[in-house]
C-alpha cells in the first residue's frame, strides 16, 4: 500500500482575525530581531512610525471610551440623550477614520512594504484580509449605533444600548488583535529598511 502523502497546511490556515491569537510564527522573524522595546530609541524610528502608532491608539482610545459610555448609560449614571450625542461624535469619528486608515494602508503602503521582505510578504495578505473583516464588523456596527440613536427616548433604549455594548466589546477584541499583528509585522519592516518615502 503506498502512503498518502501528508497534506501541508494551507499557508494561511490559522490566520483568520476571529481566531488567531498571534502572528503566525514564521512572520514573526524580523520582529525577534527588532522586539518592541526597543521600537522609539532606534535610529530609524520616524516621524511615520509615531503617526501610524498614534493612530492606532487613537482607534483603541474611541473604542474604549464608547465602551466606556455605554456602561454609564446602562446605569443610568448618565442621561440618553448625552449617551446618544457622545455616540454620535466618536462613533461618527471613528468609523470614517478608520475606514480612511485602512485604505491608505492597502493602497499605499500595503503595495510597498510587502515586496521589502519575502519572508514576512505574505503577511500583509493576511493584514488585507483582515480589513475586508473588519469592514462587515464596521458596516455591523454602524447599524447598531444607528438603533441606539434612532430608538433615544424609546422603550427599547436600554436594550439597543446593551446590544451596542456587545458589538463595542467583539470589535474592541477584533480591534485589538489586529492592530497588535499589523504593529508587529509593520514596524519591524520600516526599521529595517526605512524605504523612500515612507520613513
Amino acid at each position: 500500500m503506498v502512503a498518502t502523502p501528508a497534506k501541508k497546511d494551507h499557508p494561511l490556515t490559522g490566520t483568520d482575525l476571529h481566531t488567531r491569537t498571534d502572528l503566525p510564527e514564521a512572520l514573526r522573524v524580523l520582529l525577534k530581531e527588532l522586539p518592541r522595546s526597543g521600537w522609539d530609541s532606534h535610529p530609524k524610528y520616524s516621524g511615520l512610525i509615531r503617526f501610524w502608532l498614534d493612530r492606532h491608539m487613537m482607534f483603541r482610545s474611541l473604542l474604549e471610551r464608547m465602551g466606556t459610555d455605554v456602561e454609564h448609560v446602562l446605569d443610568k449614571s448618565i442621561a440618553p440623550a448625552e449617551y446618544a450625542r457622545r455616540l454620535s461624535r466618536l462613533g461618527g469619528t471613528f468609523i470614517n477614520e478608520l475606514h480612511g486608515h485602512h485604505q491608505i494602508e492597502d493602497t499605499h503602503y500595503f503595495p510597498v512594504l510587502e515586496k521589502l521582505d519575502t519572508r514576512v510578504s505574505r503577511g500583509f495578505v493576511i493584514l488585507d484580509k483582515d480589513h475586508h473583516a473588519l469592514d462587515a464588523v464596521l458596516a455591523r456596527f454602524t447599524g447598531r449605533a444607528n438603533d441606539v440613536l434612532q430608538g433615544v427616548g424609546g422603550k427599547r433604549f436600554i436594550d439597543l444600548s446593551a446590544v451596542m455594548k456587545s458589538e463595542i466589546d467583539g470589535f474592541e477584541t477584533l480591534l485589538n488583535r489586529h492592530l497588535t499583528d499589523e504593529e508587529d509585522l509593520i514596524v519591524p519592516v520600516l526599521l529595517k529598511y526605512a524605504p523612500p518615502g515612507l520613513s
